[in-house]
């Protein structure tokens, strides 16, 4: 068929997060999206302001294209910055608030940030990293009433920056739906951080793939215990906005005060590592609230172990499991739910339930290839390999890194780095990051089937392991354990533990007793008990 069927603006609008705002606002002007402490914005009030930010933005000299850099907790300004930043066509820069000063400063260097939205609270950080730098972006502080303060710092308040805005800017995408909407830096725990640059388009896709997966709707009311500037968290900034649901801050992790927003405001969703879900499990009985509701809460980063699901399902939590990377926009697999699996045991549902899983709906495709050849490994859930991802919703690529990008983007596909086996269902699930498997006489192991014995152990309340060299082996299993409040496990019961829970060469030869170094997001740092053992 001959296509001489013009795309104008009728019938072609570039994909963009800036719609769910604008589209929110019309039809649910006075519902509240916002709650923070004492604080309620409607939707109305969020447009406003949001537009007013991006005005301000405009007018404080950002064009499109340049970067606007975020060091916020999860409050009602970041939720704004990631509206107005894409309505002013730039590019938001979320900052994780735990770094120390030099790898801030790098980051605000290499994305040549022109202004940066930061709390009080952080004032101090943010002066040890601006300090030195040859052109520091304009700094435009927020004074939350419900924040600790912090020091002082040369900055405009961000109030009197958003006077300075128009509430009748224009809230339209850019022309090109493949502009960049935001730059997240990964950890950098080999190296300078890597910017990962992602698009409107695919923060559009992904958004309406995680409303759809997790069930959003005008009722949903969401409880940010995933931190904001986690792959904007994990876009559900974009998503809940999207369904018209209602954001409820909150700036720190404290499971009083999840409890607490629970019972009060009726939370009905949240998102969190699996290290939060340990913190609900174990915190001491006076914190905790009933409520007479279920709440859907999903989970990333490591893979749960099926333990910690079976006790957040007993405590009235349905959790789904989701897999993904900074690279693909936060979440891009989730452990579909089968019905027919409802009739199972506790137990096996929830070891079903510790699967990656299957692509979002907003996910092309997703694989487990061999490292080697590239052809997809057999659906036995046994082989061994790379998880690959393809779609709309990859990263554009690393900023100013074509090494990076080389060795990511291989023969049509995401190569995520992370191995994983594929079941006869179509489910994928992960083994293991490449750099955790431990190899002994050459026999692999995943850390993360020994980590699922340990948590059955009844005195443990969390647990990772990484290789420790071995004179004959060449490695072997290396267990570091926190035990839960009053236990006295030792070594020799967690390693007789585990050889009856797994094949004897897969048990721990040593345990380490201690609290586990770990991100922001809550995920274990493999790398600083890597270093600890070598004695750096």
């Amino acid at each position: 068929m001959d296509d001489d069927l013009p795309r104008s603006a009728a019938n072609h609008v570039p994909l963009s997060p800036v719609s769910f705002l604008a589209r929110a606002a019309r039809i649910w002007p006075d519902r509240a999206a916002i709650i923070h402490g004492a604080r309620r914005i409607t939707y109305a009030q969020y447009f406003e302001r949001s537009r007013r930010l991006a005005s301000a933005l405009r007018r404080a000299g950002v064009a499109p294209g340049d970067v606007l850099a975020a060091l916020l907790p999860n409050m009602p300004e970041m939720l704004e910055a990631h509206m107005a930043v894409p309505m002013a066509h730039a590019v938001l820069c979320p900052i994780n608030t735990r770094l120390d000063a030099p790898t801030v400063r790098f980051i605000l260097g290499h994305s040549g940030a022109k202004v940066l939205i930061l709390d009080r609270e952080f004032a101090a950080l943010a002066v040890a990293a601006l300090d030195g730098m040859a052109n520091p972006p304009r700094a435009v502080i927020v004074d939350d009433p419900d924040g600790p303060g912090g020091a002082d710092i040369e900055a405009t308040p961000y109030e009197d920056f958003l006077a300075t805005g128009d509430a009748a800017f224009p809230a339209e995408p850019p022309a090109d739906e493949w502009q960049a909407i935001s730059l997240s830096y990964t950890s950098g725990t080999t190296g300078d951080p890597k910017g990962v640059v992602v698009h409107h388009r695919g923060a559009y896709l992904n958004a309406c793939g995680n409303a759809l997966a997790f069930g959003l709707s005008p009722r949903s009311v969401y409880l940010w215990t995933l931190p904001m500037f986690h792959c904007n968290g994990w876009t559900y900034t974009w998503a809940v906005t999207l369904q018209g649901g209602t954001h409820v801050c909150l700036r720190r992790i404290d499971p009083a005060r999840i409890f607490a927003l629970i019972a009060e405001h009726g939370v009905t969703h949240l998102c969190a590592a699996p290290v939060v879900l340990t913190m609900l499990i174990h915190a001491p009985e006076e914190q905790r609230r009933a409520f007479p509701h279920r709440v859907a809460i999903a989970t990333g980063g490591a893979a749960p172990p099926s333990p910690v699901i079976a006790a957040m399902e007993r405590m009235g939590f349905d959790v789904t499991h989701l897999y993904g990377l900074t690279e693909c926009y936060g979440p891009s697999l989730l452990c579909a739910w089968q019905p027919e699996l409802a009739h199972l045991p506790l137990p096996e549902k929830a070891a079903f339930m510790a699967r990656q899983g299957v692509p979002l709906p907003t996910l092309e495709d997703a694989t487990v290839l061999d490292q080697q050849t590239g052809a997809r490994v057999p659906a036995d859930g046994a082989t061994l390999g790379e998880i690959a991802l393809r779609g709309n919703t990859v990263m554009k690529g690393y900023l100013r890194n074509p090494k990076a990008n080389a060795a990511a983007f291989v023969d049509g596909w995401f190569r995520t780095g992370d191995l994983g086996v594929l079941h006869p269902d179509g489910y994928i699930e992960v083994k293991d990051r490449a750099k955790d498997i431990v190899i002994s006489g050459g026999e692999n192991i995943s850390s993360l089937e020994v980590e699922e014995a340990l948590y059955k152990h009844p005195d443990v309340m969390e647990a990772a392991v990484v290789a420790h060299p071995d004179p004959k082996w060449g490695e072997v299993p290396h267990a570091f354990v926190t035990l839960k409040p009053g236990a006295r496990a030792t070594e020799a019961d967690i390693i007789a533990h585990c050889r009856a829970n797994l094949a004897h060469f897969k048990a721990p030869r040593h345990v380490t007793f201690g609290p586990l170094p770990k991100t922001a997001t809550g995920k274990i740092q493999k790398f600083e008990l890597r270093r600890a053992l070598k004695g750096e």
